[in-house]
């Protein structure tokens, strides 16, 4: 369940994104000042600021309650580790083998003349 509620928050927080860049500027932008300012909605004029005005409000609420549920969820230990419930190995009773040095080759001698 709590991948579940990762998901749908990643795809939230992507919907919120996108709808926050889609919206118009409330200042007044150069194409404004041209009386250019109807040309650039998407939706028209008035009825596409209030359509995503409304998407801007559920997506942010949306986005603060999968915020808090993914917080109690992970409070709890919704999201659990792979070895949890995997008992210890026991502890090991023999001991090591000595390290054994290699043997020591002897010193070459110089030929006899």
């Amino acid at each position: 369940m709590y991948y579940v509620v990762v998901a749908a928050y990643v795809l939230i927080c992507l919907v919120l994104s996108l709808v926050i860049l889609l919206q118009q500027g409330r200042g007044g932008d150069i194409a404004s000042a041209f009386g250019g300012s109807s040309s650039q909605a998407a939706f028209g004029a008035r009825s596409g600021a209030t359509l995503l005005t409304k998407a801007t409000s559920i997506a942010a609420v949306l986005f603060m309650l999968f915020a808090l549920t993914l917080s109690v969820l992970g409070q709890r230990g919704g999201s659990r580790s792979v070895v949890t419930g995997t008992a210890a190995p026991p502890p090991a009773t023999t001991k090591p083998a000595p390290v054994v040095p290699p043997p020591a080759t002897p010193a070459p001698t110089a030929p006899a003349k």
